[in-house]
């Protein structure tokens, strides 16, 4: 390793510490400062209309997994069956991954995963390719309805999955993929510039929840890195930005199918 790339490692590494904590005046922080909290959710634009998602007595068949085993058989799988992902499957790893249980106030809501300073940062996109009832194209969650909004009609989504991951063409099989795309300001409203640390970490939470819900639908997945944009060339501009008006786009990419083989 050169000289160069120690110092950019060095520089990594202390995004990994705590001791930024130390260094930073949260009294100076928009909400100490008296501001709004940021909304929960990005709001549905005009036009878009919701699409229910089942509720949960259509998940009755997925209860009764014991824990220990959904963690002791949690694994990535990149091979997937040509089956279509159904609606209660994928509105099940939904709710798991970024359910509402309670709102407590503007801007503030306990969720299925937990979060720091319960803000909760992330947006969920969903890229369907197969799904029953719904048309091909991208999608977002709204967790505090626990519905969908079409945000493109598209049937090139295995063309697009493997462009936004740079090549990695066993994504383009999956049926569908959750997209998680950061609104930073959501955490950055109390925590300044400690609350990318926090994010990160709260992504994981959500990813793990993810692998587990799958073992209970007897369903598979495969997490993914990627930050970035996702290249939409049909539309007016060169990609499509996912994350909020910042600068910052974090989202793991995982794909859910039903098993080939287990």
């Amino acid at each position: 390793m050169d000289k160069g790339n120690e110092d950019s490692v060095r520089q990594m590494r202390e995004l990994m510490k705590d001791s930024l904590r130390t260094q930073v005046n949260f009294f100076l922080s928009d909400q100490n400062q008296g501001l709004p909290a940021p909304p929960l959710q990005k709001p549905v634009r005009e036009g878009q209309e919701l699409i229910p998602l089942p509720g949960e007595k259509a998940w009755e068949e997925f209860r009764g997994v014991d824990v220990v085993d959904a963690i002791a058989d949690r694994r990535s799988t990149r091979s997937f069956a040509r089956a279509s992902l159904t609606c209660e499957e994928l509105s099940f790893m939904l709710w798991a991954t970024q359910g509402v249980k309670q709102v407590l106030g503007p801007g503030a809501a306990l969720r299925n995963v937990p979060s720091a300073g319960c803000r909760h940062a992330f947006e969920t996109y969903i890229l369907v390719n197969k799904v029953d009832n719904l048309e091909s194209g991208i999608y977002r969650y709204l967790a505090l309805e626990h519905a969908l909004v079409q945000e493109q009609c598209r049937d090139d989504i295995p063309t697009l999955l493997t462009s936004a991951t740079l090549g990695q063409e066993f994504i383009s099989s999956a049926p569908v993929v959750l997209v998680w795309a950061a609104v930073p300001y959501r955490s950055e409203w109390r925590y300044l510039e400690t609350a990318h640390r926090v994010m990160l970490m709260d992504v994981g939470h959500i990813c793990q929840n993810l692998y587990l819900a799958c073992e209970a639908a007897q369903c598979c997945t495969c997490a993914v890195v990627y930050s970035g944009r996702i290249p939409c060339p049909s539309t007016r501009s060169s990609s499509m930005r996912l994350g909020s008006r910042s600068t910052m786009l974090r989202s793991f990419l995982p794909r859910l199918s039903q098993p080939s083989a287990r």
